[in-house]
C-alpha cells in the first residue's frame, strides 16, 4: 500500500481501533486460479484473528495451510470538493480527493476442522457482537438445539491468522493547513459523515 509519511498511521491504538470497529475484512489470497478475495469477520484472537469460512467454500481446499494472506480492514471514507478548502478562494490551487482510514493485516493462516475451534470462532464473534445489539438480551450459542448447532458446525471451517505485519494509513487532509481541514471536517459533518470529520480533527490534535 502506497502510504506517504504524512498518512501513516502509527498510533497502535487507533489502529486497534479500527479494526475492532470495522470487524469485516476482505481477506486476499493468492490460489493457482489467481487471486481470489472473501468478505469475512475477523476477530482479534491474542496477537492473531480467528475466523471462518463455509464448508462449501473452496477456499478452504485449495489454500494450504502456511499460506500468506492479506486481510483488508475499511473504515470510513469521503469524498472531498475543493469548494471546502477556505485556502482555494485565495489561491484556487485545490483539486478533487477521497479521505479514508484503511488497516492492511499480513498474516498465514491454518484452518482447522475441530469442533473445538468452530465452535471458538462462533463464540467469539457472536458474544462480541450480540452484546453489542442486544445487551442483556444477547443471543447464546446455548440457546440453539444441540443439534442443530452441531449440525451447522459441521458446514464451516475455522481458520486463525498469524501476523507477520500490520500497515495502516489515514488518509485525513494531513498535507493541508488546519483551517482546511477544518472546513473540509464541517462539510463532511454537514453531509451526514461526522465519524470521517471527527477522525480528522483527532488526527489534526495529535
Amino acid at each position: 500500500m502506497y502510504t506517504p509519511a504524512h498518512f501513516t498511521e502509527s498510533d497502535a491504538a487507533e489502529i486497534e481501533r479500527l479494526m475492532h470497529d470495522n470487524p469485516l475484512a476482505v481477506l486476499v489470497t493468492q490460489t493457482a486460479a489467481g487471486l481470489d478475495a472473501n468478505h469475512l469477520p475477523l476477530m482479534r484472537d491474542g496477537e492473531g484473528f480467528v475466523g471462518h469460512v463455509a464448508l462449501a467454500n473452496p477456499l478452504h481446499e485449495v489454500l494450504a495451510d502456511g499460506a500468506e494472506v492479506l486481510a483488508i480492514f475499511r473504515a470510513g471514507d469521503g469524498y472531498v470538493s475543493p469548494n471546502w478548502y477556505p485556502s482555494k478562494a485565495e489561491t484556487h490551487k485545490a483539486v478533487p480527493t477521497w479521505n479514508y482510514q484503511v488497516v492492511h493485516v499480513h498474516a498465514t493462516l491454518t484452518w482447522s476442522h475441530a469442533e473445538k475451534d468452530k465452535r471458538r470462532a462462533v463464540a467469539l464473534l457472536t458474544a462480541k457482537h450480540e452484546k453489542a445489539t442486544n445487551g442483556a438480551q444477547a443471543w447464546k450459542m446455548g440457546d440453539a438445539p444441540g443439534a442443530f448447532l452441531t449440525d451447522l458446525l459441521g458446514k464451516i471451517v475455522a481458520f486463525q491468522l498469524t501476523v507477520t505485519r500490520i500497515d495502516a494509513k489515514s488518509k485525513l487532509n494531513q498535507n493541508r493547513s488546519a483551517a482546511d481541514i477544518a472546513g473540509v471536517a464541517g462539510a463532511l459533518e454537514g453531509r451526514g459523515n461526522g465519524p470521517l470529520a471527527d477522525q480528522m480533527r483527532r488526527a489534526l490534535n495529535t
